[in-house]
């Protein structure tokens, strides 16, 4: 008797916005996106996070402000992907409880896979 194959093992790794970017579902990549620094393995919820679903967006991307603001326009998004991650500093005290709640829920569904830090961090993957 032969157990079925299960998925590879997903092994922790670090990520930079550009290297967190190709995880965005297109043509059948996993789906990534970072909340607060963690990189969550969202891939599961595909029709949500993957292409044409609500949270299209956030795929391959650091979802921390959106989720916060309870937005899910391109403008939440950082655009400058070698500059320095958002601090978020400027959020008030209920968007940081929504923060907290979406990280909540992931950390309940999903697998996280890895953490997210600015290009030139000491951590960062060597291109």
């Amino acid at each position: 008797m032969t157990l079925p194959k299960g998925p590879p093992p997903v092994v922790f790794r670090t990520f930079t916005p550009s290297t967190l970017l190709p995880f965005n579902g297109v043509d059948g990549a996993p789906v990534y996106l970072a909340v607060r620094g963690r990189v969550f393995d969202v891939t599961p919820g595909r029709n949500f996070y993957g292409p044409g679903g609500p949270y299209e967006n956030f795929a391959g991307r650091d979802a921390s402000r959106g989720l916060a603001c309870q937005s899910f326009d391109e403008e939440m998004l950082t655009k400058d992907l070698k500059g320095p991650l958002d601090d978020l500093a400027d959020l008030n005290e209920e968007q940081l409880e929504n923060l907290q709640s979406w990280e909540e829920r992931f950390l309940e569904k999903y697998l996280v896979v890895g953490k997210l830090v600015a290009e030139g961090d000491p951590e960062a993957p060597s291109s």
